[in-house]
């Protein structure tokens, strides 16, 4: 379709939102006892029920105009076929070539890239096998039972949720860490509880190169030596995720535990990736491999199902519709799973690295709003901390809430209460309670007069507040990925509406570069406190208020 008529379908979206605004959620399910049926879709193991959002057949029907006008079916399929989509790097993005177990060949530059993937996976499984008995040990051939993975960003937040949200299946006996922050204490809290014959780093960065972690690797390799190791030790004890063979084994890495990936794994897709060795080495590479094969039965389902049964494509249009046209600015991401408690950290960045853009992708402004600012905490907890502004505050948030209708602890009446909260809110934020319901609950309840009146006032909610449900049997390792495939394929279909490309982030770049300026400027701890000239008095105050208690230390 043209332009134009991709104007046309956001102006009748524009109307509908307009005219719609009179209504509320609660009036559509009461003119409508099918609402859930034809809101609700299931796949690969979830189910996703988007009618808590004021919606209807013809908004629907104009987003799903929307999405075909803004092409894409044809950025899915160039996605699929391994073309350079990231256009600002001139990159494919093929994480999905990293889980697929079809036989299908995936292509970037005329290259076969599926027999590299499979090389991985082979190296991966082996290297677990050999780690999980023994084969692969310490220095003083006691077995490597405690990982502590050394990444930032997407070789961090991935691997860190998936191991927590698959520790019923953890190993017996195996214990991992992640270290991200530069923050010295991170590094220097992991390392004090590790034994150095028992330790196995893995340094995650694809370009050896990334400040944070070649300086958390660099000061877990001095702890190392310092206990007693030698440098030819290092080789037993330290592996890498990286594309710089030279720089890894200039550290001391051996070259067969130098484990690759590529320039099209983008860094906040990565964990399929042998980024993902820690996931293995905690769970077990089979079900590392389940977790690969869970992504790949939502992928199987984003590529084949039409747009109006498409889940991720349901889910961004939905997204799309509160962030555009209902006045949604905020997306809270609440699981009801304590397994799920770094899920919402872990779509922070996946999503507003991805769609955090204002750029089109020939370097314009864009005409709209793009990504929301996200945020989360498991339920219950978020209930007793932010859901109060979600209720009663004046800004409109959109929230998912997940949940699994089996929990891996069977304690007790738990688990029901848990499932009852989940319930509950996605009705009362729907829903909310009117003066009228709030004065006669109080009435009921033996208060009266003008106070209760005055009391009332308070404990009306507007309701009206869209949610998504999303359900699954039990929390597995192939759930879990499809989840997580779910929320990458969401945020890929909203980027292609929203014109902009969702696999760079130029905005990251900026900070990195001031801060080699800077570090030169502060003192070390003693040294001198010289004063200093930057950009601007702030910074300028700043560095030397620092450096004068820097020297003084």
């Amino acid at each position: 379709m043209s332009t134009e008529q991709r104007d046309a379908i956001w102006q009748s979206l524009e109307k509908r939102a307009s005219s719609i605004s009179g209504q509320t959620i609660r009036s559509l399910f009461e003119d409508d006892g099918d609402r859930f049926s034809r809101f609700s879709v299931e796949a690969a193991g979830l189910l996703l029920d988007y009618s808590k959002n004021k919606i209807t057949k013809e908004t629907l029907d104009d987003l799903v105009a929307l999405a075909q006008a803004c092409g894409l079916e044809n950025a899915k399929a160039a996605m699929f076929a391994g073309e350079k989509i990231n256009q600002t790097e001139n990159r494919a993005v093929l994480h999905v070539a990293l889980r697929d177990f079809s036989a299908r060949v995936f292509h970037v530059d005329g290259e076969n890239v599926t027999l590299g993937v499979e090389n991985v996976r082979r190296r991966l499984s082996d290297f677990c096998a050999r780690v999980h008995s023994g084969e692969f040990s310490g220095y003083s051939g006691r077995p490597l039972t405690h990982v502590v993975n050394i990444g930032i960003g997407g070789s961090d937040l991935g691997p860190l949720m998936a191991v927590d949200a698959l520790r019923p299946y953890w190993i017996k006996g195996r214990q991992a860490n992640f270290v991200s922050n530069v923050d010295g204490q991170h590094i220097a809290d992991v390392l004090a509880g590790a034994d150095p014959e028992r330790t196995l780093f893995i340094v995650a960065s694809k370009t050896f190169t990334t400040q944070e972690t070649i300086a958390n690797a660099a000061t877990a390799k001095e702890w190392f030596l310092a206990s007693g190791a030698s440098e030819k030790d290092i080789a037993k004890h330290f592996v890498a995720l990286s594309t710089n063979e030279k720089a890894a084994t200039e550290f001391g890495i051996a070259p067969e535990n130098i484990f690759e990936f590529w320039d099209w794994v983008g860094g906040r897709f990565s964990l399929w990736s042998a980024i993902g060795l820690s996931i293995a080495l905690q769970v077990g590479y089979s079900n590392f491999e389940k977790l690969l094969r869970g992504a790949h039965v939502m992928d199987e389902h984003f590529r084949a199902a039409p747009p109006e049964k498409n889940m991720p494509v349901l889910a961004a249009l939905v997204g799309i519709w509160n962030r555009n046209f209902i006045g949604a600015n905020a997306h809270a991401i609440l699981p009801y799973d304590q397994h799920l408690a770094r899920f919402p950290a872990f779509l922070q960045q996946l999503d507003m690295e991805s769609n955090g853009k204002s750029k089109t992708m020939d370097g314009a402004n864009v005409a709209q709003a793009t990504g929301p600012v996200v945020f989360g905490e498991p339920g219950t907890n978020g209930q007793h901390a932010f859901y109060q502004l979600l209720h009663q505050g004046t800004d409109l948030v959109s929230a998912d809430f997940i949940a699994s209708a089996i929990s891996a602890a069977d304690t007790g009446d738990h688990h029901r209460l848990l499932l009852s909260n989940f319930l509950a809110q996605t009705q009362a934020m729907m829903r909310g309670q009117t003066k009228d319901e709030a004065r006669d609950a109080l009435n009921e309840a033996g208060h009266a007069g003008p106070d209760a009146d005055i009391l009332a006032a308070h404990k009306t909610f507007p309701g009206d507040r869209p949610t998504n449900s999303i359900l699954m049997e039990k929390l597995t390792p192939e759930t879990l990925g499809a989840l997580i495939a779910l929320y990458e394929h969401k945020i890929f279909c909203q980027g292609v509406i929203w014109g902009i490309n969702s696999f760079d982030q130029w905005g990251v770049e900026l900070g990195k570069t001031l801060a080699k300026e800077l570090l030169p400027k502060i003192a070390k701890l003693g040294g001198d406190a010289d004063q200093t000239r930057s950009d601007d008095a702030s910074t300028d105050g700043l560095i030397n208020w620092i450096n004068d208690r820097r020297g003084k230390a």
